[in-house]
């Protein structure tokens, strides 16, 4: 009987120790609201639609969980430099997360292995970076975005004919070029867009990918890169652009020529792209949730600071638009996700 009494109340004790440990080891499951977090939001480019709607959903963010939000960007895409130094000072502020929309997918590797050592957690919000620190990413999946752009420009080709890509590059070395010491310092979720486009688009042999080329961040150089392409290939009757400044740049040079017989499907769903939209000059057009994507990538790395866990990987999704869909209720909550 004692051995019993024994054994039964080791049993007791041993669960209460479990329940008295796991109370004090396990993370909280709220947020509190009551103290002040220093994030950072370093994004590729301070001007254009797309990266002012992500600011807008951060900020919502940041009002809600009491945030101080500061934000950063370069003038350009393309300037990998100057978002590496941009991290290197949110270092030495001390911020308490950094969230990073990197342009170059090697090129921010090592800054942000700096800030992971400097105990400041980077989750990536947009792109994603070469980083095995990186806490979280936040975004859509560039591979199924373009799939989804091949699959609508072929549907409108009727599976046949010369198509050219407008691709985004974020360094001046080019997508195919490397560096001097082997690392390419593309942008990933541009390579993913493209991949995508090509794999899906190799299921057809009657159509043929007959160039692709790189922009930086400049409306104009996509525009003449359009242009070029448009001489150089008379029988071009596609065009997919896979960022907002690709798709901008290449509606001008369809529009500058006239060429209502050339189907685009575009990228991102600015105000101007929805009137190109209407206008016919854009058949379709691949949408992100910036919104989201901001709004999220705050509320995550709040997560963060109060020890809490946070998902890998938050797909925020991306949804074709067209003439028929652009109206529907659900759709016009991702064009305007700010109008209440």
């Amino acid at each position: 009987m004692r051995i019993v009494r024994f054994w039964l109340t080791l049993l007791v004790c041993v669960v209460l120790w479990t329940t008295i440990t796991s109370c004090f080891n396990s993370a909280p499951n709220y947020i509190n609201t009551n103290k002040t977090r220093n994030i950072h939001l370093i994004v590729k480019m301070n001007k254009g639609d797309y990266w002012n709607t992500v600011r807008l959903g951060a900020e919502a963010a940041a009002q809600e969980f009491n945030v101080k939000l500061t934000f950063k960007a370069p003038n350009a895409e393309s300037d990998i430099a100057e978002q590496v130094r941009m991290v290197e000072d949110s270092i030495k502020e001390k911020a308490d997360v950094i969230i990073l929309a990197a342009s170059s997918y090697m090129g921010l590797a090592q800054v942000v292995d700096r800030a992971a050592y400097s105990k400041i957690p980077v989750l990536s919000v947009d792109a994603e970076v070469g980083s095995a620190r990186v806490r979280a990413y936040v975004g859509s999946n560039g591979y199924e975005a373009g799939q989804k752009s091949a699959e609508r420009l072929i549907q409108l080709l009727n599976g046949y004919g010369e198509v050219g890509i407008i691709n985004f590059t974020n360094s001046s070395l080019g997508a195919e070029q490397e560096s001097s010491n082997g690392i390419e310092y593309g942008a990933r979720d541009a390579e993913e867009r493209e991949k995508g486009f090509l794999n899906y688009a190799a299921r057809y042999p009657n159509i043929q990918v007959v160039e692709i080329s790189y922009t930086t961040s400049s409306i104009s150089d996509a525009e003449e890169l359009t242009r070029l392409m448009l001489l150089k290939h008379p029988n071009l009757r596609g065009i997919a652009s896979l960022n907002e400044t690709a798709s901008q740049g290449a509606a001008k040079a369809i529009q500058s020529r006239g060429l209502h017989n050339i189907k685009m499907i575009a990228f991102d769903s600015s105000p101007s792209m929805m009137e190109l939209l209407q206008e016919g000059t854009v058949q379709a057009t691949v949408i992100q949730n910036p919104f989201s994507n901001g709004y999220l990538a705050v509320k995550h790395a709040v997560e963060v600071i109060e020890g809490m866990d946070v998902p890998e990987r938050v797909d925020t999704g991306t949804k074709l638009i067209d003439l028929d869909n652009m109206l529907w209720p659900e759709n016009q909550k991702l064009l305007f996700p700010f109008v209440r």
